[in-house]
């Protein structure tokens, strides 16, 4: 098992006066959103930083743990990567000894990834830190926004460019 300090425990998210803070650039939703993911990617890379993980490396463990062997183009799809820029990511994952690659057997061409047991160490790490997360994060408004705000994102996320 690997020991990990836990920053999570002593992690507060804290928000000032979000009812009166307008919205930035006219409301623009794609601005505005950014601005948040970015606030968001802030608080995970601390979060993993004790994992010795980058934010891409937590998502792509976290994918794994939903579905370990996965085509490398699949994975790159699930965590919103191109999968033209995804081989340094992975090579950086195996460098760590944290996922291996493998052939597919029905597809000479195609490569799986899967988790090695290092990764299974971090498993729980891992899970635990994205829902104390999340559980902090909706806190911070009322169950009927939280639920409107999940069906946003995954309309958000199922938007496909034509």
């Amino acid at each position: 098992m690997v020991k990990i300090d836990d920053p999570v425990e002593n992690f507060d998210l804290t928000v000032t006066d979000a009812k009166n803070t307008p919205l930035r650039f006219g409301g623009s939703l794609w601005c505005n959103l950014d601005i948040a993911l970015r606030n968001l990617d802030q608080i995970y890379g601390q979060v993993v930083e004790p994992l010795k993980l980058t934010v891409i490396e937590w998502y792509i463990l976290r994918a794994l743990y939903d579905q370990d062997g996965q085509h490398a183009s699949e994975l790159a799809r699930a965590v919103g990567r191109a999968a033209t820029s995804f081989t340094p990511i992975l090579d950086k994952l195996q460098d760590k000894d944290l996922i291996e690659r493998r052939p597919d057997p029905a597809d000479r061409r195609a490569v799986r990834i899967y988790l090695t047991k290092k990764a299974g160490d971090y498993r729980e790490r891992v899970l635990e830190s994205g829902q104390s997360i999340d559980q902090r994060i909706q806190k911070l408004v009322s169950a009927g926004d939280f639920k409107a705000f999940q069906k946003v994102i995954s309309t958000l996320q199922a938007l496909a460019v034509e």
